[in-house]
């Protein structure tokens, strides 16, 4: 049984499946994975209505509106969550709140949102989001709900992606979304520039294991719905990588000299763009020099 094979038949009967590019579909109760543009936005449907975790990219709307449609017609969203502020979970914001909907986020993500801020990595400013498109609701712990005879529990995820990541878990459905604190498909990304941090991100990566359970279906940002197994080997990999890079940077190594001299090679993946991640990965290890070891100064 190939990877896609084997995906398939852990979540049979757990959650649903939808792309517009990938028209096979896993059939469930209430939990559904739609298209957001590329990005994965999860949907809950109760007897109270639809409940959101993300929104998807800017420009994929139209298409969103239309899979909610097929799922609950005539049912509004009430709830959307975004699990951290970049545009491609959050990009079509604004058509929720117009029809009322409540946007709970993190205090920073607000904050971020807020703000014009620096694109260190495009050498830009990206100008703070219409108020129509920011959080209604912040937390800065944890939080729960009810959604129906749902209980949804949600919580922060310290540094891990960015500075404001959050988990949603549908207990009952035992579905954990996670946005990109776990990337099963593209490289993990590290937004140093909010304080996001390699070691930030195992750290996060724990949490969410205590979370779930062998049953559980995680759901990332991008790509697969994962099996807790599947989400342990990445985070295993992600700390053999963080050991790697403290002991490089104890040796004043940069992010070339990482790449040269192979701490990513030997892995169970490869890196798309390795130097962006070591880039992204040395910046984050300086800014929290204080946790590497006492001769790092």
């Amino acid at each position: 049984m190939d990877r896609r094979e084997l995906l398939k038949s852990a979540a049979a009967g757990a959650l649903t499946m939808w792309a517009s590019r990938r028209l096979t579909a896993q059939q469930t109760n209430k939990v559904t994975v739609l298209d957001g543009g590329g990005s994965n936005v999860l949907a809950f449907s109760s007897s109270e209505g639809l409940l959101l975790v993300d929104s998807g990219a800017p420009k994929s709307g139209d298409k969103l509106m239309a899979a909610l449609k097929n799922i609950a017609a005539g049912t509004k969203v009430q709830t959307l969550f975004n699990t951290h502020y970049h545009t491609d979970q959050t990009g079509n914001n604004e058509l929720f709140t117009a029809a009322g909907a409540k946007i709970i986020a993190h205090k920073r993500t607000l904050e971020w949102m807020s703000s014009d801020y620096w694109v260190a990595a495009e050498d830009r400013y990206e100008k703070a989001r219409p108020k129509a498109a920011r959080p209604t609701e912040t937390f800065l712990t944890t939080g729960s709900l009810k959604a129906g005879t749902e209980q949804i529990d949600y919580g922060y995820l310290p540094l891990a992606h960015t500075s404001g990541d959050i988990y949603v878990f549908f207990k009952n459905s035992n579905v954990l979304a996670v946005g990109d604190v776990a990337s099963p498909l593209r490289d993990p990304a590290l937004d140093y520039y909010t304080g996001a941090w390699i070691g930030g991100r195992v750290d996060a990566m724990d949490i969410l294991l205590a979370l779930a359970n062998d049953q559980t279906r995680i759901v990332p940002a991008y790509g697969p719905v994962m099996t807790k197994a599947e989400f342990k080997a990445e985070r295993d990999m992600m700390e053999e990588v963080r050991a790697r890079l403290f002991k490089q940077v104890r040796e004043g190594d940069g992010p070339k000299d990482m790449l040269e001299e192979g701490v990513l090679k030997g892995l169970a993946r490869t890196w798309k763009d390795p130097e962006k991640f070591l880039y992204d990965a040395a910046k984050g290890l300086w800014a929290h020099h204080d946790k590497l070891d006492p001769n790092v100064v």
